[in-house]
């Protein structure tokens, strides 16, 4: 069976801005704690929509994070307000009445923040696993070291296993450090990927190559059986 090691652990406290890597985290069956517990809010066609990089690329410039509260430090059910950096290094809470207008101002639509522990993936009540061997296979194809941030992973893997090999885990589960996943299925993407962490800068290419030779497939979804804590470092086997 395929094993190897935590690589490495992300979690982002505002989906669709940029996070913060973690040495540990704690989980739940809601997913990582504290990931994806605010979002950013706009009006379409008159109904409240959830924006993402899809519709709002400069999402990325701002980065969240959760300060005083490194890495598994933070409880699923006792999350802080995270702290908001802008692009030009200015700083505020969650809570700051000058952060929707300064959002608004930056992205050029109204902005409303939301909150919720419950939590706020894409996929509900799940956590993204990526490889490195997949990682490193679709960099080699592209031509180019591709920033793992670009796919917005929570737990990142080394393994003694072959490159895409986690297509084929649906429906198996993942030991991790003391922790047990129920591996849901594999990740299909959508833009998000094609855009620089850093510049905004978008590379058509890299959704078109996966789309093209793997069916848009990169990491897999799934979800936390019990309570549980992961580490930087945890053994991992695929069962």
């Amino acid at each position: 069976m395929p094993a190897g090691t935590v690589a490495s652990l992300h979690r982002w406290p505002v989906k669709s801005l940029a996070g913060e890597p973690a040495g540990a985290l704690r989980l739940d069956p809601r997913g990582v704690a504290g990931d994806r517990a605010h979002a950013l809010f706009d009006a379409h066609k008159g109904r409240p929509r959830q924006l993402t990089v899809r519709q709002a690329p400069g999402m990325l410039r701002w980065a969240a994070r959760y300060d005083g509260l490194p890495g598994d430090a933070l409880h699923p059910d006792d999350v802080p307000l995270p702290r908001i950096v802008a692009p030009d290094g200015a700083a505020f809470t969650w809570d700051d009445p000058g952060l929707p207008q300064a959002l608004s101002a930056d992205l050029g639509r109204e902005i409303v923040l939301r909150r919720n522990l419950g939590l706020m993936q894409d996929l509900g009540n799940s956590v993204l696993v990526t490889t490195q061997a997949t990682l490193d296979a679709v960099s080699a194809a592209l031509g180019r070291p591709l920033d793992l941030r670009r796919f917005r992973t929570n737990i990142h893997l080394e393994l003694d296993a072959d490159p895409y090999a986690e297509e084929s885990w649906e429906g198996r589960r993942l030991r991790v450090g003391d922790c047990e996943l129920q591996l849901l299925h594999p990740c299909e993407r959508c833009v998000i990927p094609t855009r620089d962490p850093d510049t905004t800068a978008k590379d058509p290419e890299i959704l078109r190559w996966l789309t093209r030779e793997h069916g848009g497939l990169f990491g897999i979804n799934a979800r936390m059986r019990a309570t549980g804590r992961v580490a930087v470092g945890d053994a991992v086997e695929l069962l």
